[in-house]
């Protein structure tokens, strides 16, 4: 029987990428995120990938989803993303609350909504694609790292909470990986300087390789489960380390 994987924030990036890889493993995957126009697209390139428009920051529009999926084997809180690079005492509240709208309280509501059908598939895996940064703090990244943060202990909380039930309960959290939209928005837009951030690093990660990660994880015998993989480039030793040309 073919198994279903929900993949949210998948109009880009590592969303999108996830959609792929898993779709080429041979899941049913529905691909869901706000901009439908992306969402049809990436549906046209493989016939696994199923288009349906959410936006995680709504619970009518999560109730509405998750009432369409008949059934979830696993499920990627991919939907995330970074605002600003403001000191904490600089930050604009409307960004904070924005980054934790989507990374803490977007991945809340998808996973409140989803995980009966997780247990019920009686092997569910649940993916946190998380960060770093929810792991080690940096300057200029207060709110996302709060964020982050908040998701990673989520994330370890599920797993006491759930011990016993057939879900397993995973954490990808990637270092710097150059996508065409992640900076971007961080940078408001401004591609001169989304475009430094990776200026001089030979062979940053790509939205492939992370891809790439999950499959593996979430194709693992039932009884393994990847507890936290951290997944950087060569060129990334550190949080603040790294190595340019």
């Amino acid at each position: 029987m073919t198994k279903t994987a929900v993949v949210t924030g998948a109009s880009s990036g590592i969303g999108a990428a996830t959609a792929r890889r898993l779709a080429k493993e041979g899941f049913q995957v529905v691909a869901a995120a706000r901009r439908r126009d992306r969402l049809d697209d990436l549906a046209a390139e493989h016939p696994g990938i199923v288009p349906m428009t959410l936006d995680v920051t709504s619970q009518e529009s999560v109730d509405a989803f998750n009432a369409a999926v008949p059934t979830v084997d696993v499920l990627v809180n991919n939907a995330g993303g970074a605002v600003g690079l403001e000191p904490v005492a600089y930050g604009l509240l409307d960004d904070w609350r924005q980054m934790y709208e989507v990374n803490v309280l977007g991945t809340l509501r998808m996973t409140q909504a989803l995980l009966p059908k997780l247990v019920s598939s009686g092997d569910g895996v649940l993916v946190m694609l998380t960060s770093v940064a929810g792991l080690v703090s940096y300057e200029g990244g207060g709110g996302y790292c709060a964020a982050k943060h908040g998701q990673t202990s989520m994330t370890e909380t599920l797993r006491l909470e759930l011990v016993g039930e057939p879900v397993r309960i995973i954490e990808i959290a990637p270092g710097m990986v150059e996508t065409e939209e992640f900076s971007l928005n961080r940078f408001r837009g401004d591609a001169e300087k989304a475009a430094k951030v990776y200026q001089g690093v030979p062979d940053p990660l790509t939205a492939d390789d992370v891809a790439d990660v999950i499959a593996f994880a979430v194709t693992r015998p039932a009884h393994v489960n990847i507890d936290r993989l951290v997944i950087r480039p060569r060129a990334q030793a550190a949080q603040h380390k790294l190595h340019r040309v």
